[in-house]
């Protein structure tokens, strides 16, 4: 007789494959590799991108300790701070994807985010 628990496995089993498959579908993946590799992509360019925007941030002194300690200093920190990240993760996501293989994704990903925010490219490239 099969419990509780382990029926409980085996339909987060099912769920997490019709998920992943969904997802291969929408992003037009055609195996588990290539999305294992899409997801490594996406976590090393997050990472660097905060690693490499740091530098970029204190050289323009936009550093916490340069805005009044209330919630409007953080919240503006915070905002600059991403609008600096933003366009150094959009090159590093296109460059490792390029260096993991990925190029002609992660270009057609960029070029779909930047159509969603008003940023048109030549639908050629």
């Amino acid at each position: 007789m099969i419990d509780f628990l382990e029926l409980r496995k085996i339909h987060l089993d099912i769920c997490y494959f019709c998920h992943m498959s969904k997802l291969k579908e929408r992003w037009g993946i055609t195996s588990n590799f290539q999305l294992v590799v899409v997801f490594i992509v996406f976590g090393i360019t997050g990472s660097s991108s905060v690693y490499v925007g740091s530098p970029i941030l204190e050289l323009l002194s936009i550093t916490k300790e340069s805005f009044p300690d209330h919630f409007l200093g953080i919240t503006l920190y915070y905002f600059l701070r991403i609008l600096i990240i933003f366009p150094v993760y959009q090159v590093l996501l296109v460059l490792f994807g390029f260096l993991f293989g990925q190029f002609k994704f992660f270009w057609a990903f960029e070029k779909k985010m930047l159509s969603r925010m008003g940023i048109k490219l030549d639908s050629n490239t």
